[in-house]
């Protein structure tokens, strides 16, 4: 371990967001390495939401703002799910009234409040030369708003959905796929030991990657995504057709949380929205269950066909992660290591063809990341399609 007394400098951790399996490989990559490369390293607690807080007093007690890591800490995590630094989806930038910390609220008291100079003053009085914030595209938004302003920040991209852009992979998405198959198979004895029709919601705002790379691999016989507004009816008719094709004579349907009915909407739990304004999805399964079941009799010599209406929810995003989302995310927190030591910022670690890589952070702002329905889904079949694996990246569709 270095001399504290020698230090290169001071490198902080942040996780933020939604929580995957594959945090804490990273952030015990990130680390171990730092650490035998001569730097002291902190981790932010509760992302953004501990630089947000934090007191700029040395007799304050921020121990529930940040830590400093070490490898024996680290390394006891390092194979478990989640993320032990915790998280939040709190937006530096939209600070509502309410949730400004005491100590700001003589200085902040708009409704809505950027307290990003804060943040940035709480880097420096940390002593922090590099932050490294692990999430995705809302987290990295404001990493690009800290670099904009001065921060060297290098970034690692953290989503289930698999949607940040710039890269083919973000970590999450290979468990989240993983438990997907996983929790359909199990799901399929009860489907086929009653006739039904199974209907199992998965996680996908705009992106429906994490419906679309289950179907390709044989969980499900459909999928409805939210790059493609989808008829009900047409929809009804090919998971008859599947079920009367199948020897136990059921189907199956993943349908992405964002998929929407052809014009209709998005369907929320409730309307009251996060700090990113996305208010929280769910329910487009409930609904689908219901007109497959409703209208089965039109299609189907008048005989209904009852539903299995499964919401996977967070089964997809707990526990431990799999072999993927532990060797990715060890290979991302050395990169970010590898660009720190060329005292190189303002970038994105990421996986493109099979290759590690980085881009410009701005990449996170730039665009969006989606299904591309002319190459990879059938919209007549709801299902994907594909011509050809020759020279394809691991995840077939993920690749821009």
């Amino acid at each position: 371990m270095a001399n504290v007394n020698k230090i290169k400098g001071v490198i902080a951790i942040l996780t933020g967001g939604g929580d995957v399996p594959g945090l804490n490989p990273a952030i015990r990559a990130i680390t171990i390495r730092a650490i035998r490369e001569g730097y002291k390293v902190i981790g932010i607690r509760r992302g953004w939401a501990g630089l947000v807080d934090f007191i700029r007093d040395k007799k304050a007690d921020n121990s529930n703002n940040f830590q400093v890591l070490t490898e024996e800490i680290v390394n006891k995590a390092g194979r478990t799910g989640g993320t032990f630094l915790h998280t939040s989806r709190t937006r530096p930038s939209h600070v509502p009234k309410i949730n400004v910390p005491a100590h700001l609220k003589d200085s902040y008291n708009d409704d809505m409040n950027d307290l990003t100079p804060e943040v940035i003053k709480n880097l420096e009085f940390l002593g922090v030369d590099y932050l490294i914030p692990i999430g995705g595209d809302d987290t990295l938004s404001f990493g690009v708003t800290l670099y904009q302003n001065g921060v060297k920040v290098v970034a690692i991209p953290k989503t289930m959905d698999n949607d940040v852009p710039g890269t083919d992979y973000c970590i999450g998405f290979s468990t989240c796929v993983t438990r997907t198959i996983m929790l359909t198979n199990s799901l399929r004895t009860s489907a086929g030991s009653h006739e039904r029709f199974l209907v199992i919601e998965v996680f996908g705002r705009y992106a429906g990657f994490t419906a679309m790379l289950p179907t390709m691999a044989g969980a499900a016989n459909r999928c409805v995504i939210p790059e493609y507004e989808f008829n009900i009816e047409n929809l009804l008719e090919l998971m008859i057709h599947d079920r009367a094709h199948n020897p136990s004579n059921y189907s199956i349907l993943l349908v992405s949380e964002g998929a929407m009915f052809k014009g209709g909407e998005m369907v929320f739990e409730h309307m009251e929205k996060d700090a990113y304004g996305h208010a929280k999805l769910g329910g487009i399964g409930d609904l689908v269950s219901a007109q497959l079941k409703d209208l089965s009799p039109q299609y189907n010599n008048g005989k209904r066909i009852n539903v299995i209406n499964q919401k996977l929810g967070y089964l997809v995003r707990c526990g431990d992660p799999d072999a993927t989302d532990s060797i990715v995310p060890m290979a991302y927190g050395n990169l970010a290591l590898d660009l720190i030591l060329k005292n190189i910022h303002g970038r994105l670690v990421v996986l493109k063809d099979g290759r590690y890589d980085n881009m410009p952070i701005d990449v996170v702002t730039s665009t969006k990341k989606l299904v591309n329905i002319n190459k990879h889904y059938n919209t007549e079949r709801l299902r994907p399609q594909y011509r050809s694996f020759q020279l394809k990246p691991l995840f077939i569709m993920t690749s821009e």
